[in-house]
């Protein structure tokens, strides 16, 4: 009896969080378009970003391995001097 009614109290409060926080999607006029005009508003701030920061980072990552490989490749033939 006590295990029915807590397994009752749990599914009453899931579905009262559920018609609570669940929040129903109505489209409202043109989706598309809304969608449409909002890239094309970000579509320049999204070019920026990427010309200024994301393209000058991985110049910077790349140049970082090449000197790291150029002197792992130096190192590998490098003569050892006998002692």
């Amino acid at each position: 009896m006590k295990y029915n009614r807590m397994i009752f109290v749990i599914l009453s409060a899931a579905l009262i969080l559920t018609a609570l926080l669940g929040v129903t999607a109505s489209a409202a006029g043109d989706v598309a378009g809304a969608v449409e005009d909002t890239w094309d508003a970000a579509k320049g701030q999204i070019k920026d970003v990427t010309n200024r920061v994301i393209f000058p980072v991985i110049d910077l990552i790349l140049a970082i391995l090449l000197f790291v490989k150029i002197a792992t490749s130096y190192l590998e033939c490098a003569p050892v001097k006998a002692l």
